[in-house]
């Protein structure tokens, strides 16, 4: 069996171990298949978390977002009906809004490497670990440790540090230190690495297309180095690393070779467990993502998962149906005894690591009154401030436009572009204000005459539905004078907010020659920020002053304006490629 339950990151003495092994005796062989599954949650009701503990009895959760007190309410019910205590996960990605809603953001991953300063690396981890221990959580779906080498890949754009394996190594040791402190297990993901390929694998396959010996100086000094740490558990991405399949196996066929992580023993088993020597837990990223469930019949997949090498299969679709068809893996033969016992070990090792076996079911969560008191609190959201004014990132000035003032440039134009309206950044993470309205509010404070350009799209769709056509077809014939746009401002400012889910580009509109697009660099002075993905300079190659914040807070663009006007200098350090790796956008 590969699992050592004394040495890390268990490190468990002999009761605690003794405890592991009788708890898995003590299983009926339902209550042991039901241990390979992690629920999402659809409700919080007691009736609802009950009835999956006792039809399913699972491993763990992760919950949808909520509220702390909702969130805390529903942990309670989990842990008090639960007959083996649960792993409850968060994903404090970017701070304890990853636990609960009210939690502080503190910043993405690439915001904070920004600062390169690693504190703030493990302040993210402190604050995301206080906030989400507060509330029931005991383990994290964090640190992100892919590397980002592909400016085209829109899954891990802001959701990483860097692309440069050093930093990411410091970056993500310091988020480890912070979150355990707090007894919280982090999970790095997308483990073998994310970052190479352009395509998203919620929505299609996704390949890590290294050689042995450039995963092994990138990737896998990457999670070596957390291994050696003492990182308690790994989230498999599903994405396929063909180039190791064939060291393990040269006549590996196309198929086997192509197989997502998450289904490949090769990766999970020969690599990870033997070849790396990791000890740890592991979880497969959601098996919703077409990348997972494109590659097999959802009935062969649940099983080829847990044999394959992870420990914990990441949601249920219907429930009646994987778990049956998990238990008839494991009847089959798919799942062996061995790798049943195995997986059971890791699980149970870890909340016994987690001292959760330690406890009364009635302990398992701090006082409420206690743990409320913790949730957002002033000291935290400091340092989201401190953040944002030490990330923001001016990656090019050619025309010496700083500092604004009311005198040389009091007529502002904000123009607001936009990227892919669609996909989960849509549903999830849109904006209840455009940053555009948030930087003119601010402007107009300091004393700036400020105005925001109406894009053609939004003109045409205000006008009756027969006059549409016609005026569509007119865009190229309604050009103005340049001399109009001289006149009337000076300077533009044009705001970038595209969320890096599933598409980072820009979309243009078709209206060249109007202010929706910066033709007139040459023109007027002109400012290019991106508050979301920090590579838009591919799109905007001809703009001048280019500014990347990470994040369209209002505390962030405070801070962007602090800088702009000359209060506070701009000290972020990109830790991407910003320009792409185009000669072009860097002049």
């Amino acid at each position: 069996m590969r699992v050592d339950l004394t040495k890390k990151p268990y490190n468990l003495d002999e009761a605690s171990i003794a405890w592991v092994k009788d708890t898995i005796n003590s299983m009926t062989i339902e209550e042991k298949i039901g241990q390979l599954f992690i629920n999402m949650g659809s409700e919080r009701t007691e009736e609802y978390l009950t009835g999956v503990l006792n039809n399913y009895h699972i491993a763990g959760v992760r919950y949808n977002p909520g509220t702390a007190e909702e969130v805390y309410d529903q942990n309670k019910i989990l842990q008090e009906n639960s007959k083996i205590p649960l792993l409850i996960a968060a994903n404090t990605e970017a701070g304890g809004n990853g636990a609960c809603k009210d939690g502080t953001y503190v910043g993405h991953e690439v915001k904070i490497a920004a600062t390169n300063d690693e504190r703030y690396a493990y302040e993210m981890g402190r604050i995301s670990g206080v906030e989400a221990a507060a509330i029931g959580c005991n383990w994290s779906f964090a640190p992100i440790v892919d590397l980002n080498r592909n400016w085209r890949n829109p899954i891990i754009s802001t959701r990483t540090w860097s692309g440069d394996v050093d930093l990411t190594i410091k970056m993500s040791l310091a988020y480890m230190k912070g979150i355990t402190e707090s007894g919280i297990a982090p999970a790095a993901k997308h483990f073998p690495g994310d970052g190479l390929d352009e395509r998203d694998q919620h929505l299609s396959f996704s390949v890590n297309y290294y050689s042995k010996e450039d995963w092994d100086e990138t990737f896998g000094k990457v999670y070596g180095s957390l291994f050696d740490a003492g990182l308690p558990s790994i989230m498999a991405g599903h994405i396929s690393l063909p180039e190791y399949v064939k060291h393990f196996n040269p006549d590996a066929a196309v198929q086997e070779q192509i197989l997502p992580a998450t289904l490949n023993k090769y990766i999970l088993t020969d690599l990870l467990r033997d070849e790396m020597g990791f000890n740890g837990l592991v979880v497969t990223d959601a098996s919703h993502m077409v990348a997972m469930t494109a590659s097999m019949k959802r009935q062969d997949m649940l099983p080829t998962a847990i044999a394959a090498g992870s420990d914990l299969f990441l949601f249920f679709n219907d429930p009646d149906e994987d778990f049956q068809w998990m238990l008839e893996g494991y009847q089959n033969g798919v799942i062996t005894d061995e790798r049943l016992e195995e997986a059971l070990t890791r699980i149970l090792g870890t909340k016994a690591a987690l001292g959760l076996h330690k406890k009364e079911k009635t302990a398992l969560l701090p006082d409420k009154e206690t743990a409320m008191a913790t949730i957002g609190l002033a000291e935290n959201k400091k340092i989201a401030e401190e953040v944002a004014d030490k990330a923001i990132t001016l990656v090019k000035d050619q025309q010496d436009i700083f500092p604004l003032n009311v005198n040389k440039s009091k007529r502002v134009l904000l123009v607001n572009v936009e990227g892919h309206k669609g996909g989960f950044g849509a549903l999830i993470g849109a904006e209840q204000v455009r940053p555009v309205d948030t930087l003119k509010e601010i402007l107009e404070q300091e004393g700036f005459e400020v105005s925001i350009w109406e894009s053609t799209e939004e003109r045409i769709n205000k006008l009756p539905e027969e006059e549409r056509a016609q005026a569509i077809a007119n865009v190229y014939a309604q050009k103005r004078p340049i001399k109009e746009l001289v006149e009337q401002y000076d300077v533009i400012i044009n705001v970038a907010s595209v969320q890096p889910n599933t598409d980072q580009r820009i979309q243009w509109p078709a209206s060249k020659g109007t202010p929706d697009i910066p033709f007139y660099v040459h023109e007027i002075p002109t400012i290019f920020v991106s508050v979301q993905a920090p590579n838009h300079l591919a799109d905007v190659p001809q703009v001048q002053t280019f500014i990347n914040t990470y994040d369209s807070k209002p505390f962030t663009l405070q801070a962007l304006v602090e800088k702009m006007m000359g209060r506070s200098a701009f000290t972020g350090i990109s830790p991407v490629d910003a320009f792409c790796g185009f000669l072009d956008t860097r002049y």
